[in-house]
């Protein structure tokens, strides 16, 4: 069950963004191994919040595997290739000099394709610029809520059809760059593959439903044309990336956050040509949406 309150968390210190949605988590060391209670503080403010921030937790890359194994089994990153010896780390690296858009770049929700999508995502940040690299997330579950009863009803037995084809397939977004890219991207005909998962999703901790679609990797509904489709994703993509549903979060180093994939998207904006920017990732295996 949820906390009712921040203050009833005994182990931690949550600061709410003014909306509930993001949050800074201090009073814990995320090097060391959690004991029971905290790690239950912790994830009952990711659940809460959808995002959390931990500042100061200049992590070796041990301790960041080890946090996330605290939250969960690893998840399955495709197409990027991981740190040589760390097959569940990656290495989000942009050189100064580099001229390729900013990875993460449109509005998605982590590897949405998969059968059973990420819960978590983290990311540690190391080197980070002194301009730009924000990261925004948008609120899945309060913009859902924000719409009308007749359109809730109306999205209730919909099905979306997510793809990686748009940007890892042969002939995807990254297969057709001509600039370097220090990241090495793994474009892939298993790109072209897609599922479907409920347009609707419910939150299996809180039980709130939020809008599981996102524009990179929600390709259509089942059932509808094109058209029909396009309509509904159209309106939805802008309904919830309003500015009353985004955090946008800023970076400093040696800084931990934590996203909820189950129920926000988030887009990483670029603006740092010229400086570098450093980054690890993990992500934590997650459920068949429902």
């Amino acid at each position: 069950m949820l906390k009712d309150a921040d203050s009833a968390y005994r182990t931690i210190s949550v600061q709410p963004q003014p909306t509930g949605f993001g949050a800074e988590i201090t009073g814990l060391d995320l090097s060391q191994p959690m004991p029971p209670q905290t790690l239950a503080d912790v994830k009952a403010a990711w659940a809460r919040h959808g995002v959390v921030a931990f500042p100061d937790q200049p992590l070796s890359l041990d301790a960041l595997e080890a946090f996330t194994l605290q939250m969960g089994a690893f998840g399955d990153d495709p197409y990027v290739k991981p740190m040589a010896g760390r097959p569940n780390v990656l290495e989000l690296r942009r050189e100064p000099d580099e001229t390729a858009s900013n990875f993460g770049a449109g509005w998605h929700s982590d590897w949405s394709f998969q059968d059973a999508p990420p819960a978590a995502t983290i990311l540690r940040s190391q080197v980070t610029p002194p301009v730009g690299g924000d990261t925004l997330f948008c609120d899945g579950a309060r913009a859902y809520e924000a719409l009308s009863p007749t359109m809730q009803a109306m999205l209730a037995p919909l099905q979306a059809v997510h793809s990686a084809v748009r940007p890892y397939g042969p002939q995807g977004s990254y297969a057709r760059e001509t600039a370097a890219r220090t990241l090495q991207i793994i474009s892939s005909k298993a790109a072209e593959a897609s599922r479907t998962h409920p347009l609707v999703r419910t939150h299996p901790v809180t039980g709130r439903k939020a809008l599981f679609i996102s524009p990179v990797y929600t390709i259509g509904v089942e059932g509808l044309a094109e058209p029909e489709a396009n309509a509904i994703l159209g309106f939805l993509f802008k309904h919830m990336v309003q500015d009353a549903f985004v955090y946008r979060h800023r970076w400093r180093a040696g800084m931990v956050l934590m996203w909820d994939n189950r129920c926000t998207a988030h887009l990483a904006e670029g603006g740092y040509d010229g400086h570098l920017r450093l980054m690890h990732r993990t992500t934590v295996a997650g459920d068949a949406p429902v």
